[in-house]
């Protein structure tokens, strides 16, 4: 049997980075095929869930783990599907904040309760700016519901349990049974407003193809290596670069503007992302 070599810290950090980075490109292809394809958010997520679970099975056979299918994938399908129904009830700046900003805080307190984590000034303090960028960045909350709350946090909720318990699974079999567990829970919602897209196939099965590959069975396959040598306060963290670089995104192809509140909250979620990789790798065994 082969064991792949351990990862460093350094490459951790790079994992769950390039994770995050190209999670931020999976909202604009997902943005064009709810509009052009005319696919609800919830098949948009089913086909994003089935397609990268047979992409990694077809690219590297694992056997079934059935704590993935069972744990991971429900709380994934959760995450998604409460967080396109914050972005209904509250909007996505909102959902977006809410959602996001939460997450470090819930990955946090659940390390230093189930698995003994430490809460270090430095996570603490990085974390806390971050999300405070992420306000900025998301133009702030104007208009909070109740039931738009509710959604968000049972979305970062769900995200944290993915965080949290994935630390502790062999990383190689949690991605694809995870995405079969979600993708099973997602079918019957997303049967019930349609699966398949229409007009403009070749685009749409592009579309597909890139969302299950890149931002699907790639990010997700290196976020959940990265858990193995990153905290998971940390790589919490580290996921708001996917709003981040959906913004650049959104400002270089799709021409939307940014304010420049926004423009600082940007550059305060980077200085706090440099300050949280910097006292990882000078906290890492030598």
């Amino acid at each position: 049997m082969n064991h792949a070599p351990a990862l460093s810290v350094r490459q951790g950090l790079v994992y769950v980075s390039t994770a995050a980075v190209a999670w931020g490109t999976g909202g604009a292809a997902g943005a064009v095929l709810h509009g052009a394809g005319q696919l609800s958010p919830v098949a948009v997520s089913f086909w994003r869930f089935a397609c990268g679970a047979a992409l990694l099975l077809a690219v590297a056979r694992s056997r079934p783990s059935w704590r993935a299918v069972l744990l991971v994938g429900p709380a994934m399908a959760v995450c998604q599907a409460a967080y396109f129904a914050a972005i209904a009830e509250a909007g996505v700046a909102v959902a977006t904040m809410i959602t996001m900003g939460a997450t470090p805080l819930l990955v946090a307190a659940g390390g230093r309760l189930f698995l003994g984590e430490p809460l270090g000034r430095t996570g603490l303090g990085c974390a806390a700016l971050a999300v405070a960028g992420l306000a900025m960045l998301t133009g702030g909350a104007q208009t909070v519901t109740p039931a738009g709350a509710g959604y968000s946090l049972l979305s970062a909720a769900a995200y944290s349990l993915v965080t949290l318990t994935t630390r502790r699974m062999p990383a190689e079999g949690v991605a694809v049974w995870g995405f079969a567990g979600g993708a099973a829970c997602l079918l019957p919602i997303a049967a019930a407003g349609g699966l398949l897209p229409a007009g403009h196939t070749v685009t749409n099965v592009l579309l597909l193809g890139y969302l299950a590959a890149v931002p699907t069975a790639l990010a997700y396959g290196l976020f959940f290596a990265g858990l193995r040598v990153v905290g998971g306060t940390t790589a919490a963290v580290l996921s708001l670069l996917e709003p981040l670089v959906a913004a650049v995104i959104g400002v270089v192809l799709l021409g939307e503007r940014m304010t420049a509140v926004q423009v600082g909250g940007a550059m305060t979620l980077l200085c706090a992302l440099a300050w949280l990789a910097r006292g990882e790798l000078r906290d890492a065994p030598r």
